[in-house]
């Protein structure tokens, strides 16, 4: 095979990118007992929407951290899988898992499709196109769809209980996502760091170069389109069932920015950072809100600082701060003693 191939598809000595077992079980035990001590200070239901936001802060981060592509209309594919659920559950009374399924799976096939074009976009075209198609599936579940998704009216999504599972309870619900968030964390963990992931990331970089080696860029795009077009519509199915309810307000492209924000917030390009950023915008918009009437100026702001003097995000600055106290201290040449 050919070096350069290498110096892509795979890390070098230097670099161990594939983290160990001991240790990504560590950063998921720690993530977990970080929202687990949130509770105490919000209610059970708003940790339960901060950790839904946060599997969709992931899935953004794939598609702009690690791929480099900017979408304004993510939320459509959130939206496929908020009413795909719903419509299952309010009119066949269905599994809950399958209702599950059939909403990530609807999402997924709708990223299938809308890959194929979507993918060979770059820049602001890309974003535009993605703006595009979140209003086109705004304005068919408002308008034209209207006798089945009731409008802007929206409809209720009561889900049965199953078994010892009561999905009307909060600490059910608040389990359930919580197992997906870290699940969701762990599958995007191993595929960042695999060599499809390196080279995802490289794509990014240089994506002419990537060709120019004999890979199928388009294919790994799309792939990867469609893997955050996966985790979007589970968002989705999980914003409804936290809810018990589905509006348009789910494919809301101003909601949109809630999900740029936190990235940048909290570091794109890293999955740490997308969770930090997305607990941390979450925080803002519900509690500065009751406090302050033009909050999202404030948020505006905040930033604006963090992309002028923290460009990686919080997150970065974290790294940034222990690489710093991690460096060998420069020793000063040593005098020799004279006889």
């Amino acid at each position: 095979m050919d070096p350069t191939h290498m110096r892509i598809a795979e890390p070098s000595p230097d670099q161990d990118f594939s983290p160990k077992r001991e240790r990504l079980g560590l950063e998921i035990l720690i993530i977990g007992i970080g929202f687990l001590l949130l509770i105490p200070l919000i209610s059970l239901h708003r940790v339960t929407d901060f950790m839904i936001f946060c599997i969709f802060a992931l899935s953004f981060d794939l598609l702009y951290g690690y791929m480099g592509r900017l979408s304004f209309g993510h939320l459509l594919y959130l939206g496929t899988g908020a009413y795909v659920f719903g419509l299952f559950i309010k009119t066949f009374q269905s599994n809950v898992f399958l209702a599950l399924f059939l909403g990530v799976l609807a999402a997924g096939l709708l990223g299938m499709l809308l890959g194929l074009i979507m993918v060979r976009a770059t820049g602001a075209c890309f974003s535009l196109m993605a703006l595009a198609f979140n209003q086109i599936g705004f304005f068919l579940v408002l308008s034209p769809l209207k006798h089945i998704t009731n409008g802007e009216d929206g409809f209720g999504a009561h889900a049965r209980s199953i078994g010892f599972l009561n999905f009307n309870s909060k600490i059910t619900l608040f389990i359930l996502t919580l197992l997906l968030l870290l699940f969701v964390f762990y599958f995007l963990k191993r595929l960042t760091t695999s060599p499809y992931g390196i080279l995802v990331r490289s794509i990014k970089e240089d994506e002419n170069r990537v060709r120019f080696l004999g890979y199928n860029t388009y294919f790994y795009k799309w792939v990867t389109f469609v893997t955050a077009s996966l985790i979007a519509g589970l968002a989705g199915t999980l914003t409804a069932l936290n809810y018990r309810f589905v509006n348009p307000n789910v494919m809301d492209v101003h909601q949109n920015v809630g999900v740029v924000f936190a990235c940048l917030i909290g570091g794109a390009g890293n999955l740490y950072g997308a969770i930090i950023g997305g607990v941390v915008y979450m925080m803002i918009s519900n509690f500065l809100a009751i406090y302050i009437q033009r909050w999202e100026m404030f948020l505006g702001i905040a930033l604006l600082i963090i992309v002028f003097k923290f460009r990686k995000g919080i997150w970065g600055s974290i790294q940034n701060t222990g690489e710093y106290f991690q460096r060998p201290k420069e020793v000063g040449p040593v005098e020799e003693k004279k006889a």
